[in-house]
């Protein structure tokens, strides 16, 4: 048995199938109850001119804008003459006329009717139904306002609860941002609920995307206002200074006059205004020399190589410890801090309380005293020594050399007390600090920094 006797009987099986499902398949003939081409079926069996006109003129009849339309249908050719009021119509018309069963073309006469009564009445009766709507309306209208300016009165009267948001928050200025926060989202919400009562959220969704956009665009116009506004937030929240501090911000020294909220404002010690952003001011190393009163003075003073610095260290130590205003704790100190060429560098370091000495004036003190002191012992201070060399040749010398004997060095004699100290005032220096408070007093309704906000 060969493979084509094997598969002849499923060969006339396949063919058996086809058949048969041809001959079940759905006939895709028109049948009379579904008309193709969308045609509007007549209501005789035998379509004829004057069904066909019947018909158009019927369905013309139910349109306003057609109702002038004139019909005659010859042959199955419909024309149609009249006047409509738009183009527009007039080619619906035509449109219309060719959906009925038995038109075979259209002849479009209609013309255009210009006439100022045609034209005007239909405004009329837009405005008349506009007019109408909008009584029907006003009920649901008035409802909508009154529960916007329910919402946002009642968000005024949060936001201006500042006992309320005080306790919330840790200043003043922050207590009135979250203040005014609050009564714009009542707004908002407000806004929002009066739109949906309108069935008008179309227009909300478009809103809030031309707020979206508009809000993006000022965001970059304005994007250094808003990082030093933002910047002012995270400084009132912060404090790291306070009033009247004195304090060194990116290299800039001065005291605290006020923080808005866009600068902060020092006064420089030579007594003039500067302004820093605040957004820089954040961002900056601050140095605050009135958070802790204990500040230390120090400076460096020469003896002479020949001189014996150990020595010279004790007497002007002791000279520095004499000092009522120097702090016995911690105590004063000193040591070498380096060899020159024509000195031994020496330096004293002291501390003092600014609440009671003045920084400059104490360190001008004891400069001048460990100084006194140490001329008093015997010590050298030299200016500073070079040398000179001369070629062989260059010069004749003028005279014969002579030895210059080796310097002695001068044993240290006791320390006598300086009288300096007692007779200079080191008492702080207060004018500053009085001109301070005086512009904070002028100026303090804008002023974000308190006296009794916690401190970083």
């Amino acid at each position: 048995m060969n493979l084509l006797t094997l598969f002849r009987p499923l060969a006339l099986l396949i063919l058996l199938a086809s058949a048969l499902a041809l001959c079940s398949a759905p006939a895709f003939a028109q049948t009379e109850d579904e008309p193709a081409g969308g045609e509007i079926a007549l209501e005789t069996d035998a379509p004829s001119d004057a069904a066909i006109a019947q018909r158009i003129a019927t369905i013309f009849g139910e349109i306003d804008t057609l109702s002038a339309v004139e019909i005659t249908v010859e042959a199955g050719v419909v024309t149609l003459t009249g006047q409509t009021v738009t183009a527009d119509a007039a080619n619906r018309a035509e449109t219309l006329a060719l959906r009925v069963e038995g038109v075979v073309t259209v002849e479009n006469r209609i013309g255009r009717d210009v006439s100022v009564a045609t034209r005007v009445a239909p405004a009329v009766g837009e405005l008349e139904t506009t007019v109408q709507d909008l009584v029907r309306v006003l009920p649901l209208l008035a409802l909508a306002v009154l529960v916007f300016m329910a919402l946002s009165l009642l968000g005024w009267l949060l936001s201006r609860w500042d006992g309320l948001w005080r306790v919330l928050t840790p200043n003043r200025f922050v207590a009135e941002l979250v203040g005014s926060t609050v009564f714009g989202l009542f707004v908002v919400f407000g806004l929002v609920s009066a739109l949906n009562l309108l069935d008008a959220t179309a227009f909300l969704g478009a809103l809030l995307g031309a707020a979206g956009v508009i809000g993006l665009a000022v965001g970059f116009a304005v994007k250094d206002t808003i990082e030093n506004y933002i910047a002012s937030i995270m400084l009132s929240v912060r404090q790291p200074f306070r009033p009247n501090d004195h304090v060194v911000i990116d290299g800039q020294e001065g005291r605290v006059i006020r923080l808005t909220s866009r600068a902060t404002v020092l006064m420089t010690l030579e007594g003039n205004h500067l302004r820093l952003p605040n957004a820089l001011v954040f961002k900056a190393v601050i140095l605050n020399y009135t958070r802790n009163p204990e500040r230390r003075f120090d400076f460096v003073l020469g003896v002479d190589p020949e001189d014996d610095p150990l020595s010279a260290i004790e007497t002007g130590l002791g000279a520095l410890k004499s000092l009522t205003f120097v702090m016995t704790e911690p105590d004063p100190s000193a040591g070498i801090r380096e060899v020159g060429d024509s000195t031994i560098n020496l330096f004293f370091a002291g501390w003092i309380d600014q609440t009671q000495s003045d920084f400059m004036k104490s360190r001008s003190v004891a400069i001048a005293t460990v100084k006194a002191a140490l001329d008093a012992a015997g010590f050298t201070l030299p200016d500073p020594t070079y040398r000179l060399r001369i070629d062989s040749g260059a010069l004749p010398s003028a005279s014969p050399s002579v030895k210059t004997p080796a310097r002695t060095a001068k044993p240290p004699s006791a320390p006598a007390k300086p009288e300096l100290a007692d007779a200079t005032d080191v008492a702080p220096d207060t004018s500053l600090a009085e001109r301070v408070e005086e512009e904070r007093r002028e100026g303090k309704s804008g002023d974000l920094l308190s006296e009794d906000a916690p401190s970083e």
